[in-house]
């Protein structure tokens, strides 16, 4: 499909899902650097892992750069065991903590004024920090109006034929934010979906209308992603794009 009209049909979908599911309130944290080590320790693991994980480092006050800092390698990788790779991630979290100290002082805050571009090169050039990683710091801990691409993303897109499955990260980014980056933030009452976040502090934190528009868009995606657009066989009937599928129907040939 020809650029502007996937951006016209992924403008579409915006709408469309907002208004079957409501706000998902993304990312649940209390804390930008709780969702700095949520971003982290999401990779190739479920959110539930996570979140065994995040209680582990709350309980043990452990979610500050000062105190990821202070704490022996071997306690960290103790507290991520249930996040899977704990020592690959317990390394690269003290990495990211070294950086903040050196860069920034140890401040999120000025780390987060950084221009977006100028920011995101230095997060990819950490070990352990791909372009996903690096979007969903910027956008849910630093409210940079950046759009996250994932998985179910990419799925979805490649399905309905917006995108193709091997499209690159930076041609599906590009192609959302084109596409969502001027409209306005929606109200809307709807009766949300099962997978929806409890309101957090980081989920209503004040941010751009893009970041605002980015963020419900991504965790819509996620939930049809959960709910319907499987990797192996996707479950078109009853979601709510399944009206906006081509008339050929969805790619089958898509396992993301």
């Amino acid at each position: 499909m020809k650029s502007s009209a996937a951006e016209d049909e992924f403008r579409h979908w915006y709408g469309t899902l907002l208004h079957a599911w409501g706000p998902q309130h993304w990312w649940p944290a209390r804390s930008r650097f709780e969702v700095i080590a949520g971003a982290y320790l999401t990779q190739n693991t479920s959110w539930t892992n996570v979140e065994k994980a995040l209680a582990n480092l709350r309980r043990d006050r452990a979610l500050s750069p000062a105190r990821i800092a202070a704490l022996p390698l071997a306690e960290l990788e103790q507290l991520l065991r249930p996040a899977g790779y704990f020592r690959q991630k317990a390394a690269r979290l003290k990495g990211l903590v070294a950086f903040l100290n050196q860069r920034y002082g140890g401040s999120l805050h000025r780390m987060f004024a950084q221009p977006t571009p100028k920011l995101r090169a230095e997060l990819l050039e950490l070990n352990g920090v791909g372009r996903e990683t690096a979007d969903a710091i910027l956008l849910y801990a630093g409210q940079h109006p950046v759009f996250v691409v994932d998985a179910y993303t990419r799925r979805t897109l490649a399905r309905h034929r917006l995108i193709a499955p091997a499209a690159p990260y930076e041609e599906i980014r590009a192609m959302a934010e084109r596409s969502l980056g001027k409209l306005k933030p929606q109200e809307v009452m709807a009766l949300g979906s099962a997978l929806a976040h409890k309101p957090t502090r980081m989920s209503r934190a004040a941010r751009p209308a893009a970041a605002q528009v980015y963020n419900e868009m991504h965790g819509l995606l996620v939930v049809t992603g959960k709910l319907h657009c499987h990797k192996r066989a996707p479950k078109c009937e009853g979601c709510p794009l399944e009206p906006l599928l081509p008339p050929e129907g969805p790619r089958l040939d898509v396992a993301l």
